[in-house]
């Protein structure tokens, strides 16, 4: 195990800046997810991080070792890639135990290894099949297993579950999250699917077009955002933004419709801002706000209701019951509002 330093880490591709000055301390032990849209840099991260991509500037340490210039086989990481990365002409023992053949490790420490990291994903029984006989959740395991034979300082995943179903890919995520329970292993996770991060995570790297936005744990980012961005990524189904103008202790949002606020930040009256108010937070209460009903879309455990609130589409998500219809008009009063600045983006707190 070990802590991973990035100092300012940059990375341009000819004169295109695609990673801008990471700064990012991972604690010995801790599950961190890089999370953001495609695109924001972070399986570029990832790779720099292994050694797959030079660095541009800045700096990266691996257990107190600044590792720039060293190959990926001298940064004693292993990593798990989207597509496993199986060679397809050998059995699953022997791409588990490949690693630890070319290191020269001897035969009977091998086959412990190998079979000590099959007993914990339950591998046993597949060890002489193909990957061609696997399922993609079996292949995904055999491609942890590699790393896990190798018993390395940092484990890196590079979007594993992303070519699963969706039932597989909650099965898999919680079996990854035991896996780090039980070797307490420095992981690096990458993943663009926020579901995936706040379940998963001790630790959360927010990015956006190169840049972190935020960093802090999964409870951390849901309830204090620091700016629109992070608001709008982190919980599922996202936040509501609803332009508005301070007025005193309240928001007004047009058509006669005004969120009343209990903490109004040090904004003048006339204020432009945006008011965020997530899903769930939002009650049918009969002494809410007037809104239009659009689609209703019952999950079971819960009802996601689609409206229309002073002209702006707004998504309620309540645990009881309602036969409401579209177009029909209820009342909805949230809970817990956010304020923003709309130039900025940043939260007024």
């Amino acid at each position: 195990m070990a802590v991973v330093t990035l100092n300012g880490v940059h990375k341009s591709f000819g004169s295109t800046a695609v990673v801008h000055g990471v700064q990012l301390d991972i604690a010995d032990g801790e599950f961190c997810v890089l999370v953001g849209p495609s695109g924001c840099g972070k399986s570029t991260l990832l790779r720099m991080i292994a050694g797959l991509e030079e660095i541009s500037g800045g700096e990266i340490a691996i257990g107190g070792r600044v590792v720039n210039n060293m190959a990926p086989k001298e940064r004693d990481i292993a990593m798990v890639f989207q597509n496993y990365a199986l060679y397809p002409h050998m059995t699953v023992y022997d791409n588990m135990a490949f690693s630890l053949k070319l290191a020269g490790v001897a035969q009977e420490p091998l086959r412990q290894r190998v079979r000590d990291a099959a007993e914990i994903l339950g591998l046993n029984d597949y060890l002489e099949r193909y990957p061609r006989q696997l399922s993609g959740g079996q292949r995904q395991r055999v491609a942890m297993g590699r790393a896990i034979v190798r018993k390395p300082q940092v484990f890196l995943f590079d979007e594993p579950l992303s070519n699963l179903d969706a039932k597989l890919r909650v099965q898999m995520r919680t079996e990854i999250k035991a896996l780090h329970q039980r070797l307490k292993t420095t992981s690096v996770y990458v993943t663009h699917d926020q579901i995936e991060a706040m379940t998963m995570a001790d630790k959360i790297v927010v990015m956006n077009a190169g840049r972190v936005e935020q960093i802090g744990s999964p409870l951390e980012l849901y309830d204090n955002p620091a700016n629109l961005f992070v608001a709008g990524f982190i919980g599922s189904p996202a936040m509501n933004f609803i332009p508005g103008t301070v007025n005193g202790g309240a928001i007004d949002v047009g058509g006669g419709v005004s969120f009343s606020i209990k903490n109004n930040p040090a904004t003048k009256n006339g204020s432009n801002v945006i008011l965020g108010v997530r899903p769930e937070h939002l009650a049918v209460s009969a002494d809410g706000l007037p809104a239009e009903v659009v689609v209703v879309e019952p999950t079971g455990a819960d009802t996601q209701i689609f409206c229309k609130l002073a002209g702006v589409a707004v998504n309620a998500v309540v645990r009881e019951r309602h036969e409401f219809h579209p177009g029909e008009m209820i009342r909805l009063a949230p809970q817990l509002t956010f304020l923003f600045d709309p130039a900025s983006g940043t939260r007024l707190t």
